[in-house]
């Protein structure tokens, strides 16, 4: 049978964060908006994925406060967590690193290179992701792996079976280009200089990343034979 994912989306209602986790997640996803305060009653899952948002981590807003205590429900249930941008800041801040404003923005495809976690299995050393963030994990926690880095810095970090992953390998050709022209704060020519980017060569170029997500779900898998034993 497939896992049970609770998905955390702190997307603000963005429809394609759902659609592309549930097509990248191979697991009975039960989608929670935590953005407007729904959470699960319990934490009857086999694992949890939290997405990316445009708010950050340390912004004092109830449903972050209200997402991060729930999340450390689920740590000390020792549930295989996957963060992703906004949720890999998150994992990190709840598990006591830092996360602070870059002054600038990683937008666009990227290449990152992995140090060989089992969460990159199969994803070349040097890959190509998109990523989108303007805040960053700039202290890992204690006990944490550095797992992926970049110029810009932090990339991924491990904790056990808590992975936090900047990019954002779950996204389709279409999601990045509605992402960019969503940042209506940045200048004109960036915005197009990153519409540029956007194209089938690097969204190819891109696909390995995607692995992760069957990584994560033979994680999930082997820490459910683990319990059952």
């Amino acid at each position: 049978m497939k896992p049970r994912i609770a998905l955390l989306d702190a997307s603000h209602g963005n429809p394609d964060t759902p659609r592309n986790f549930r097509r990248e997640l191979d697991g009975r996803l039960r989608r929670f908006s935590v953005v407007d305060r729904e959470f699960p009653e319990t934490y009857e899952f086999d694992a949890v994925v939290v997405t990316g948002s445009r708010a950050s981590v340390y912004w004092d807003e109830p449903w972050i406060e209200e997402t991060r205590r729930w999340v450390v429900g689920a740590l000390e249930r020792d549930l295989p967590t996957l963060g992703i941008c906004w949720g890999h800041q998150l994992l990190a801040d709840v598990l006591g690193g830092t996360v602070e404003p870059m002054g600038e923005y990683e937008l666009g495809y990227w290449t990152v290179v992995h140090g060989g976690s089992s969460i990159f299995e199969g994803v070349p050393e040097e890959f190509t992701v998109f990523t989108t963030h303007s805040d960053a994990v700039t202290e890992l926690p204690d006990g944490a792996e550095l797992i992926a880095k970049n110029d810009y810095g932090i990339h991924g970090f491990r904790c056990g079976q808590v992975y936090g992953l900047q990019s954002h390998p779950e996204y389709d050709p279409e999601t990045p280009e509605s992402v960019v022209r969503g940042k209506d704060h940045l200048a004109d020519e960036r915005i197009e200089a990153g519409c540029e980017e956007i194209t089938a060569a690097n969204y190819e170029a891109a696909t390995p990343a995607k692995t992760v997500f069957e990584n994560f779900r033979r994680e999930i898998d082997a820490e459910r034979r683990i319990a059952t034993d």
